[in-house]
């Protein structure tokens, strides 16, 4: 039995990663900050909890990460935990940069130094290409990112590169484009576009308040992505992989989407130009094609489709 040590594992990634590694019989390990604010709901709704070992682990301090390879001598670690709010980013620049890079560094070091056996996944980001020349994005396209976040990917994971190509170790990145599910966090644009809408129906809320609504994103399912994770570590050799769906869609549409499927006017859509971000991308989306042809992943879900899930999903828990 392989096991898996999953960092930033009560998040959407984290939960769905878990209960897949369950599934393959992996033994399960989750780290979190503190137990004390731990949020295991996740866990309970995909009904894995009691399967999962939760551990607490302090990410900038290394010593705390080697005690924990010495007991659990984990055969993959999938690195999820990170600031990754890009709108936060903007506010608290020093530390979104500080946590997500020290981080990946002492897990990296800790690997190479106590465990060069162990395989890491890092959780790289379509932020970290930020303006670019020339769609679709490319692993080798020029980086130009536009948020502190997105430097705090781009500085982490040119560091696994270093570590895998210098101390030969398996340490590979996945670059993800926006992904969304049910699990995903309130403050994510989809999760509250769709929040709002049912709130609005039901008579909870007045209107929408939204920034930018004419920029155009990537944007995929979440169970599919995980699915991307798990196999890029089971490759015979580490590599960088992007995973997206390979089209673009304006916020704008997904917004009208949601309320023509609730029936609500569009006029309580209300552009708010304080929300907007310092920095935008204007259109960003990847190319999949070695993902397909490496990872032999599949991914053909129009986001449209994923709406009608995700809104489904929504109002049936809507309690």
């Amino acid at each position: 039995m392989k096991t898996a040590l999953i960092t930033g594992i009560t998040g959407q990634d984290g939960s769905y990663l878990a209960k897949l590694l369950l599934q393959k019989d992996y033994r399960v390990i989750g780290t979190v900050r503190s137990y004390r604010h731990a949020n295991t709901r996740n866990f309970d709704y995909l009904g894995i909890k009691g399967d999962v070992i939760i551990e607490e682990l302090d990410l900038l301090d290394m010593a705390n990460i080697i005690l924990l390879l010495h007991k659990h001598k984990p055969d993959e670690i999938y690195n999820l935990a990170a600031q990754s709010s890009v709108s936060l980013s903007y506010d608290q620049p020093l530390g979104t940069f500080s946590f997500n890079t020290i981080s990946v560094n002492n897990l990296l070091e800790s690997i190479r130094l106590f465990s060069p056996i162990t395989k890491i996944y890092q959780a790289s980001s379509s932020e970290m290409y930020g303006l670019v020349e020339k769609m679709p994005i490319r692993i080798e396209t020029p980086m130009h990112p536009v948020s502190p976040y997105g430097v705090s990917k781009m500085a982490s994971h040119f560091m696994v590169t270093i570590y895998r190509e210098s101390y030969n170790i398996f340490a590979s990145n996945g670059i993800l484009f926006n992904h969304e599910s049910f699990l995903r966090s309130n403050n994510f644009f989809v999760k509250k576009i769709i929040k709002s809408a049912i709130a609005i129906k039901n008579k909870q809320q007045l209107s929408l308040k939204v920034g930018n609504i004419n920029v155009k994103r990537d944007f995929g399912y979440a169970p599919m992505y995980v699915d991307a994770m798990w196999k890029i570590l089971q490759q015979d050799k580490p590599n960088d992989f992007m995973i997206c769906s390979g089209k673009s869609m304006v916020l704008r549409d997904i917004i009208e989407y949601v309320f023509d499927k609730m029936s609500l006017n569009k006029h309580l859509i209300i552009e708010d130009e304080s929300l907007f971000r310092p920095n935008e991308i204007q259109d960003i989306y990847g190319d999949n094609t070695k993902a397909k042809e490496i990872l032999n992943w599949e991914y053909n879900l129009s986001f449209f489709e994923v709406l009608d899930m995700l809104i489904e999903e929504e109002i049936r828990n809507d309690f």
